[in-house]
């Protein structure tokens, strides 16, 4: 029926090891690149880069030497919705948006997450820490920068 909302949503493994980013981001991108568009499908590749990097550099292991991944799509009359999830067996300190100075190499990841995501956070429970990131058409309206020209 038109107009009903269609939700899809995935879970994945990958390793805790810095090519977990690598292959989330693909295995995103190749679920998603038909489906949302390209401006928002690059905002959720970074996003999800971001996120899983975060868990290998910061946190531990799931059992298993792993990361979870997943990502939920709904579309709605107001847009596509969707929510990514990173699950990780924590750290002794949650994430923090850090103040990094213009020479700094690191310590930007979350401010690109707050900055592309409409919201953010994490749950916490006996295994470990999911961060997540929703984008909500209905919540943020996104101005991007256009060169003038």
């Amino acid at each position: 029926m038109a107009g009903e909302p269609v939700e899809r949503s995935w879970c994945v493994v990958v390793p805790h090891h810095p090519t977990g980013a690598r292959l989330a981001r693909h295995r995103l991108a190749d679920e998603l690149a038909d489906v949302v568009p390209s401006m928002l499908l690059a905002d959720l590749v970074a996003v999800l880069a971001e996120l899983v990097g975060n868990a290998v550099r910061h946190a531990e292991a799931l059992p298993g030497g792993v990361v979870r991944v997943a990502w939920r799509l709904r579309r709605t009359p107001d847009g596509q919705f969707v929510q990514l999830r990173v699950t990780d067996g924590g750290a002794a300190a949650g994430p923090l948006v850090r103040v990094a100075s213009p020479d700094a190499v690191d310590g930007r990841g979350l401010h690109i997450v707050a900055g592309l995501a409409s919201r953010w956070g994490v749950d916490r429970d006996g295994l470990g820490q999911c961060v997540w990131a929703e984008f909500d058409p209905a919540a943020t309206p996104r101005t991007d920068l256009v060169a003038a020209g």
